[in-house]
């Protein structure tokens, strides 16, 4: 589960609820679209706080950030029914939430995220301009997170989502146990938690055991893509991703001292390489694959981004 260093939005921002075709969702919206519009689209037990440290970087490089609560997620409602989120359902809450930001979005999607947002796109790619996938791999997560998942998924047949909540924090490793440096973020992860649909929670977690490999069906839609992680990954081995990167002929950057979540653990860094990506795709992103300029490799604890060969 993602932890935002902070749960305070920069200057500027505002939270509210965005209407769509496909109902309100509650959002994070910072920066003018000078330079273009970016839908940010939070991970599994995740939510739009997780881009917070995102918002004020992008919105000085140019651009509108918008994250977003998918249904069911954290201040978004969404029905106790497990069909409501079955990932094409998802995907066209996001089709939706693009079209109501005026549409030529760039697309990013975190970890689950990264799923729901490929299979928006692949269901329709003329509201995007762009899309990022963030942490997230070409097909099921990894055999050790399945095993948590599948016990998620057996915890929440049987108990209620405070006693889920404290089993997991039972299962944690010690170092776990400091949440964060600010103690008010530990208690947003619980009410988090708590606010979270169960059905929402076990449908998306069903998708992370089951899904295929659709990196082909990707490959092929016109639209500059970019693979984006840290330097380790629990959820999706990194090879992998780079792998991913090469046959979707994706940009691919890898932030130096991020592991799952480079927007909250690295957010410096993994803004340079968005806001860089971006606007490398220019005006005309929507029409042919390559994703503009390579960037050379970075330093430090900077990303190095690359296009695969």
């Amino acid at each position: 589960m993602s932890k935002p260093p902070t749960l305070t939005l920069p200057p500027g921002a505002r939270a509210y609820r965005v209407k769509t075709a496909r109902g309100e969702f509650a959002v994070h919206d910072a920066g003018e679209p000078r330079a273009g519009t970016a839908l940010l689209v939070p991970g599994f037990t995740g939510s739009k706080e997780d881009f917070i440290a995102l918002l004020a970087p992008l919105a000085r490089a140019g651009f509108r950030v918008v994250a977003v609560d998918g249904r069911g997620q954290y201040e978004t409602e969404g029905p106790r029914e497990l069909g409501a989120y079955a990932q094409d359902e998802l995907a066209q809450d996001v089709l939706a939430q693009a079209e109501a930001l005026g549409g030529h979005v760039h697309l990013l999607g975190h970890s689950l995220g990264g799923l729901i947002a490929r299979a928006a796109v692949l269901r329709d790619a003329a509201p995007f301009r762009s899309l990022t996938i963030m942490s997230s791999g070409p097909a099921a997560i990894a055999h050790l997170q399945q095993e948590r998942t599948r016990m998620l998924i057996e915890a929440l047949a049987v108990l209620d989502m405070e006693s889920v909540w404290r089993a997991m924090r039972d299962l944690d490793p010690p170092e776990a146990a400091d949440e964060a440096t600010d103690p008010a973020v530990g208690e947003f992860l619980h009410r988090r938690w708590l606010a979270t649909v169960p059905e929402q929670l076990v449908a998306t977690g069903r998708q992370l055991l089951t899904e295929p490999d659709r990196v082909g069906p990707l490959a092929a839609v016109p639209l500059p893509k970019h693979v984006l992680s840290g330097e380790v990954d629990y959820a999706w081995p990194v090879a992998l991703m780079d792998e991913m990167a090469r046959r979707l002929d994706a940009r691919r950057t890898v932030v130096a001292g991020a592991e799952h979540s480079p927007g909250a653990e690295r957010p410096a860094e993994t803004a340079e390489a968005l806001a860089a990506f971006w606007h490398d795709c220019g005006d005309g992103a929507e029409s042919g694959t390559g994703t503009g300029p390579e960037s050379g490799s970075g330093s430090g604890s900077g990303p190095s981004s690359r296009r695969p060969g």
